[in-house]
């Protein structure tokens, strides 16, 4: 069961592709509540702010727990791992249900009414938490165990494994668009949604003989598995971690880099080991990966909103449209596109597309057009995140669960805490440039204001001083706005390009060495 050598046992692969499924169900549903009217923002009176926190406290829970659990996973189990991930699923549908008690109480208004609405954000936000250790915890155990199911094919396989994410959002935004009208009478109906895959994956994973992982069978020491992540994967994840935590909970600079440190060196002393190279350069490849990924999806879907709404169709068809080209190209194509062009051979070809992609939908104009142009992205995205952690399994056994979710947990944690700023920023410029050849400097200097960030000083659009121009000139103004946040996306193309930089290096270090070939324990 362990590996091809064996038959796999099919019911334990489709129940793990099942529990990814749930993630995804989580995810669509909770955007849905957190930015509908309707929903969330009107039941407990949410300004844009807290509607944003409250999807925030699900996502970075995810990446932290990905990583945390990848140290103790083996020694735990991924048994305990799936029961764990199940019960954060049921306690968010349990704190859901009881904010949703505080506020729809008998006789509230006004300030009764605003003190509900606290009470209740607060167990939204602790349910939130709790759903993102969920999700996080789902992909720290079947990572592992597909990785060791099929030990002589993962990349194909972890491919076929996430296109239950994109699969997942697919279905479960279907199902989001056609109860519509029963959700806007009651809401709780897309928390039960969560619950149709989460109670199948349980079904199935309840007596599931799971693998042992070819790390611990092999008889790689767990102190090895530290070494290949090393010192300085542990200086990657640790700062990544703590600055998170650090945004949540105010911490200051100094306190973010003192533990950084002081867990940093402690990792080093005990596995003492910088860590393997090659997981280090993937490691840094991952940064911008996410970036690419993730970072631009927000953008891309903003460009197909707004023809989407001018021709009557919901918004969300725009998810579900790139969502379901990353479920079909990674279900059925990618063990042929991997069998031809291989693990790296893929992952160059698609920052190329990703590159073409991006730079084409910097001015594509038109439904039809700006669709074409998504395509090609959604092509180009589809493999970079299982191929690389297909690579990282191949490449570093010995690093087990921990190496293969760690780069995961970097890639979701990069994107909150440095690609969507540095993409914020790059938008930012567009659109100075943008207003100032429509208009004038003098113009955007009227509408912008002085601002700074983790990298340094910038200037933003002030909203509030757009809102204060002639209408004509506001029009004008607007439009050149649109116009720069479009044109960004060229700027952007420079994460898929260093990306193929660095998968060129990669193809040329192992032509030298007779080729690619996966690392056998």
């Amino acid at each position: 069961m362990s590996n091809q050598d064996s038959q796999p046992d099919m019911k334990l692969f489709w129940g793990c592709f099942i529990a990814l499924i749930t993630t995804a169900f989580a995810f669509i549903t909770r955007a849905f509540l957190v930015n509908a009217q309707p929903f969330w923002p009107t039941t407990f009176g949410l300004d844009q702010v807290q509607a944003q926190e409250l999807f925030g406290a699900g996502i970075w829970p995810f990446a932290i727990s990905i990583i945390v659990f990848s140290l103790i996973i083996d020694q735990i189990g991924y048994r305990a791992a799936m029961f764990f991930s199940f019960i954060c699923y049921a306690l968010y549908a349990v704190l859901a249900f009881q904010a949703y008690g505080v506020v729809t109480a008998e006789g509230l208004s006004g300030d009764a009414l605003k003190e509900a609405q606290a009470s209740a954000y607060d167990l939204l936000y602790m349910g939130s938490i709790i759903l993102g250790l969920g999700n996080g915890t789902v992909e720290a155990f079947i990572n592992p165990v597909v990785a060791t199911m099929f030990s002589k094919d993962k990349t194909k396989w972890l491919n076929i494994l996430h296109a239950g994410w994109p699969g997942g959002l697919v279905i479960g935004g279907i199902l989001t668009i056609l109860l519509g009208e029963q959700a806007a009478e009651d809401w709780r109906i897309l928390i039960y949604l969560i619950a149709i895959p989460a109670v199948i994956y349980l079904v199935m994973l309840l007596k599931a003989r799971f693998p042992v992982n070819e790390r611990v069978s092999s008889g790689t020491t767990y102190k090895e598995m530290l070494a290949e992540f090393g010192a300085i994967g542990a200086l990657i994840a640790g700062y990544l971690i703590f600055r998170q935590l650090g945004m949540v909970f105010g911490w200051e600079d100094n306190m973010v880099y003192g533990l950084t440190a002081v867990a940093t060196i402690a990792y080093g002393l005990y596995c003492k080991s910088l860590g393997r190279p090659i997981l280090i350069f993937m490691c840094i490849i991952m940064i911008p990966l996410a970036t690419t990924e993730l970072g631009t999806d927000g953008a891309i879907s903003g460009l197909m909103e707004e023809p989407m709404k001018a021709a009557g169709q919901h918004p969300l068809w725009v998810l579900i449209y790139t969502s379901a080209i990353m479920m079909i190209l990674r279900f059925w194509f990618a063990g042929p596109i991997v069998a031809k062009l291989g693990p790296l051979g893929l992952l160059a070809t698609s920052a190329v597309l990703a590159i073409a992609g991006l730079y084409l939908l910097s001015t594509a104009s038109g439904l039809v057009m700006v669709f074409a142009c998504a395509t090609l992205y959604g092509f180009g995205k589809t493999f970079f995140w299982p191929t690389t952690l297909g690579v990282v399994s191949e490449q570093c056994p010995k690093g087990g669960a921990l190496t293969l979710n760690a780069i995961a947990g970097i890639g979701m944690l990069a994107v909150g805490i440095l690609g969507g700023p540095v993409i914020g920023k790059l938008t930012e410029d567009s659109i100075k440039i943008s207003v100032e050849e429509a208009s004038s400097v003098e113009t955007y200097q009227s509408i912008s204001k002085d601002s700074t960030y983790f990298l340094g000083d910038y200037t933003a659009v002030d909203n509030e001083k757009v809102g204060k121009l002639a209408s004509e000139k506001k029009a004008e103004v607007e439009e050149s706005i649109q116009k720069g946040k479009q044109g960004s996306l060229k700027s952007v193309a420079i994460f898929p390009f260093f990306m193929l930089i660095c998968y060129i290096v990669l193809i040329m270090y192992f032509k030298n060495r007779g080729g690619y070939k996966p690392v056998e324990l």
